[in-house]
């Protein structure tokens, strides 16, 4: 899941904190598969919900045209209430929606609740699905099973000001070194301005420069893990970030706390040079001071030529298991998720698609998209594919480290060793 403008800042200090995936379940699975009847479907509510409203019903409309006796009813959700709505309805299938959207962050947890339905043969069989990336698919699959179909995704760049860079006389950054530099020159050419501002509750900002420097929040797969985050090539990362944080650049009172809607509204407001931020910043942006004074590209990685790698966040749509409608709501996520819809859903948010032909189009009509899909072909990373990443991101055992290590309490190794116990702790939680 992404950190969007059109979702205030309720969304946890990093990305998915209200997201937290529900702990218990007696959900079972239906036998029923009834073509005909009501289908009930949950999406979030977005920030000005009204464009995705719009692309939703065309699709409900064609969709009950084609299935004469079915019926489609749609319930937006608050996204800082989905959690208990979520909990509820694992534990209640009788309340439960057939078809919901969901965080890409949340796939594993709900997997492990089971309350998502296996649709690997649907998906796969669906003619469409070939196209998607790797990485949205990623996000839907746990332990080799496929839980969904990708919504969208959403990636991170360097935004930066073009104004200040011509006046005065700087290069856009080749790598992560000279993106410290030019920061530290733009803050003394100008002391109104944060050179780059970052946060240090914003998680999402923070992890391609970990993974960059070739450390990894985690090693494992098929749901067993154990943390890296205190690895040598981690702390690298780690203190490249936290340097950042000095009264050269972002001062640490003013920007530890910072998260990641903090950050781009600093820069959509004029008070920095750059930020990164992601696709589904661009509508905040273009409606603040710097409108037309800003250009986007990828974030430098380590080496020049290279792009620091971004967490692909993004939504997905899934059939839950206790549905009474298989066939009927398999269907109905297909056409939520389809190139066409996908293509609606961009025009009408700014959702980047998941299907790499799709994006190439978009780019092409919509140039600011440009440096996200280089993003995205450069390769992205994802978190654990564990059901405890919804433990880790809700106690902000990143975001702790990271101010742990600004506020100058605790070494980067000492901070990282903790943070290690912590995420280590909760893999062995859930088995």
């Amino acid at each position: 899941m992404h950190l969007s403008p059109r979702i205030p800042a309720l969304l946890l200090t990093a990305l998915v904190v209200t997201a937290c995936a529900p702990q218990t379940s007696s959900n079972s699975s239906s036998d029923k598969d009834e073509k005909t009847g009501t289908l009930r479907v949950w999406l979030f509510q977005e920030v000005g919900n009204e464009p995705k409203r719009k692309v939703v019903d065309s699709v409900v409309a064609a969709f009950e045209k084609a299935h004469g006796d079915t019926r489609v009813v749609v319930e937006y959700i608050p996204v800082e209430t989905r959690a208990q709505r979520v909990k509820a309805a694992f534990n209640d299938p009788s309340s439960a929606p057939d078809v919901m959207e969901y965080g890409n962050t949340d796939t594993a947890g709900y997997v492990k609740d089971g309350g998502l339905l296996d649709v690997g043969k649907e998906f796969t069989g669906w003619s469409e699905a070939k196209d998607t990336d790797a990485t949205a698919r990623t996000s839907v699959t746990v332990d080799g099973r496929i839980y969904g179909s990708p919504f969208y995704v959403g990636v991170r760049a360097l935004y930066y000001r073009t104004d200040v860079f011509k006046e005065l006389g700087l290069e856009v950054p080749r790598t992560m070194t000279e993106l410290a530099v030019t920061a530290r020159k733009i803050r003394a050419a100008k002391p109104e301005l944060y050179g780059l501002v970052v946060g240090g509750a914003y998680t999402y900002g923070a992890m391609p420069f970990i993974w960059a420097n070739g450390g990894e929040l985690a090693t494992g797969k098929d749901g067993s893990y154990a943390s890296a985050i205190s690895g040598a090539a981690a702390q690298k990362g780690i203190k490249e970030y936290t340097s950042l944080f000095t009264d050269d650049n972002c001062p640490a009172a003013k920007c530890a706390g910072m998260g990641g809607n903090d950050t781009i509204t600093a820069f959509a407001a004029g008070k920095a040079a750059m930020a990164i931020g992601g696709d589904f910043s661009h509508t905040a942006v273009e409606a603040g001071k710097v409108k037309g004074e800003y250009a986007v590209v990828p974030l430098p990685g380590v080496t020049a030529g290279t792009i620091a790698p971004a967490f692909a966040g993004g939504n997905n749509i899934g059939v839950l298991k206790s549905t009474s409608h298989r066939t009927l709501a398999v269907q109905l996520m297909e056409q939520l998720t389809s190139k066409k819809t996908q293509t609606a859903m961009f025009d009408a948010m700014g959702f980047l698609p998941t299907f790499a032909d799709v994006r190439q189009q978009v780019a092409a009509e919509q140039p600011y998209v440009k440096p996200f899909a280089q993003t995205l072909a450069a390769g992205t990373k994802f978190v654990p594919a564990s059901p405890a990443w919804s433990q880790i991101d809700s106690s902000a055992v990143l975001p702790t480290m990271f101010q742990e290590v600004i506020s100058g309490k605790k070494s980067v190794a000492a901070a990282s060793e903790e943070a290690a116990t912590k995420m280590n702790d909760a893999f062995g939680s859930v088995g």
